[in-house]
């Protein structure tokens, strides 16, 4: 048997992750002096609180090796059956996870790493359709050879930002590029390619509206989008953010389904309040 698992940034759902049966790893969230692990001691509503409340802003961590190997160790107790594991991780220009998962499995046969060069659902996208393959019964090199080759390259992962400050303190921008775009009221949008981050097309106006436009501006080529799903994930959003993007996404009638999530603390942490963004695959 092929057990899929992931770290905690896919951004799925508890129904996501029951319904195929994903195994999920936390990482680390520090804030006011004290280590969390993402999704099991801390969620992002109670990250932001203590934001609000220590005026920290916080930073992540990733597992060390003998947590990772610990994790894989666990899974095989639970799943004896589970003869081989295919893991997947935040991108390698995100973060150490990808280096610390190979390091840990090279003493554990039948573990196969697989570096996302994604974040949030973007990684999620990838981790179903690993899901599916398995349940089709493909071995796992080539499920880890069709991932890498035919899926991730197609994921399309963006995202819109209310404010730049966690993107500043995360060094994701500049503190000065963050000033700028707070002056101007610039709502930008971040795209993932190749595994890292860059700016995309700048919004302004009405954070309600930019939403919108975002939305049809990301899907006005429906033609080279695989219509299997989407995903429209955010990081501690108000609800009227998420319903505008919904109506967008809903009204064009192409997606099987809509998949609504919620980012967990370890991206939120890096992106803000109020981030949402839909993430698909391309034909």
């Amino acid at each position: 048997m092929i057990k899929i698992s992931c770290d905690c940034t896919a951004d799925l759902s508890p129904e996501l992750y029951e319904r195929y049966g994903i195994e999920k790893l936390p990482l680390y969230i520090n804030i006011g002096g004290r280590e969390y692990m993402d999704g099991v001691d801390i969620t992002s509503e109670q990250l932001f609180k203590l934001v609000d409340e220590t005026g920290e802003l916080p930073t992540t961590a990733a597992q060390s090796i003998d947590d990772f190997t610990k994790y894989l160790n666990c899974i095989r107790e639970k799943f004896p059956d589970a003869d081989e594991i295919i893991h997947f991780t935040i991108s390698s220009g995100f973060s150490t996870t990808f280096n610390v998962a190979c390091l840990a499995a090279q003493d554990m046969p039948g573990v196969y790493v697989i570096d996302s060069k994604n974040l949030s659902s973007g990684i999620g996208q990838s981790v179903i359709e690993a899901c599916n393959l398995a349940a089709a019964g493909v071995p796992a090199p080539e499920i880890k050879r069709i991932i890498e080759e035919e899926i991730i390259p197609k994921v399309d992962t963006s995202f819109t930002l209310d404010t730049l400050k966690y993107m500043a303190k995360g060094g994701r921008c500049s503190n000065v590029a963050a000033l700028g775009a707070n002056l101007l009221q610039l709502k930008p949008c971040i795209e993932v390619v190749d595994g890292r981050m860059r700016v995309g097309k700048k919004y302004k106006g009405k954070y309600s509206r930019v939403v919108r436009q975002y939305a049809n501006d990301r899907l006005a080529n429906l033609e080279d989008i695989r219509p299997d799903r989407i995903f429209i994930t955010s990081s501690y959003c108000q609800q009227e953010y998420i319903d505008a993007v919904y109506e967008e996404v809903s009204k064009l009638n192409y997606f099987k389904e809509i998949l609504i999530t919620q980012a967990a603390c370890t991206v939120s942490s890096h992106c803000g309040p109020n981030t949402i963004g839909v993430l698909f695959i391309h034909k």
